[in-house]
């Protein structure tokens, strides 16, 4: 495969990411002058293969740019975070699933129940 070009479709996509990830993904990508979208590309097509995508100097890397940005997250908190947000009435953090609570408790009885 090496050498071969290959012609694909790119979208636009939304994603949610962790702030201080989101970072130091930004920061490295710019380091190799690649754009975002090109890095995640390489990172989830080396994961597909069961391959790391980075060298021992891009990790190194990685490393500095997670301490400069303050992410001391790990892969152990994969499927583990749980997003905090601004509650718009008190200006207070809340968790999601916090969240949801809340709105269940602030529903109107339905008539008839």
């Amino acid at each position: 495969m090496a050498g071969t070009d290959f012609v694909v479709e790119r979208v636009q996509t939304g994603v949610r990411m962790e702030k201080r990830l989101l970072k130091v993904l930004k920061a490295f990508a710019e380091f190799h002058d690649m754009t975002l979208g090109d890095l995640l590309e390489g990172i989830v097509l080396h994961a597909f293969d069961g391959k790391c995508p980075f060298e021992a100097d891009s990790l190194r890397r990685i490393k500095e740019l997670k301490q400069f940005y303050g992410l001391k997250l790990d892969s152990r908190a994969s499927h583990r975070m749980t997003e905090q947000r601004r509650n718009s009435h008190s200006g207070k953090s809340t968790s999601r699933s916090a969240q949801k609570i809340l709105v269940a408790a602030h529903r109107k009885p339905e008539a008839g129940r």
